[in-house]
């Protein structure tokens, strides 16, 4: 049952990850692309805009597939863990814990979850157990 509980968690977050970098990426579910994201990143003082949320962007995308598919797991696990790290220093932080203030708990469970499977394994379920 473990292995099944590590594949449903590897496949939430990590589909939802992929969502987030599409955003960032391409435009896509909503978001803005890059120059739209990097834009707003500019706005908030993180800068180089563009070039930052290119790298969110990647880290998501990229760490999001890693993390379904549980291919390098740990790896994926620390790209997703330093996105949530960033949202919190310069966007969700300054707001307190609670989400209803937009604040960063959401990102922290996140980031306690990708840690945690990053740490546990991927599971039975997965290409790192196939390959490895």
């Amino acid at each position: 049952m473990l292995n099944i509980g590590l594949l449903l968690i590897r496949l939430v977050i990590g589909l939802l990850f992929i969502g987030h970098g599409s955003q960032k990426l391409f435009g896509w579910f909503g978001g803005y692309g890059i120059k739209g994201t990097g834009g707003w990143m500019e706005s908030i003082g993180i800068k180089p805009g563009f070039a930052m949320a290119l790298m969110a962007g990647l880290a998501e995308f990229f760490g999001g597939i890693l993390f379904a598919a549980g291919l390098l797991t740990s790896l994926a696990g620390i790209m997703i863990a330093l996105t949530m790290v960033m949202a919190i220093v310069k966007v969700h932080g300054p707001n307190g814990l609670w989400s209803t203030q937009n604040g960063y708990e959401y990102n922290l469970t996140l980031f306690v979850v990708a840690i945690a499977v990053a740490i546990a394994g991927p599971g039975h379920y997965s290409v790192d157990a196939f390959l490895f």
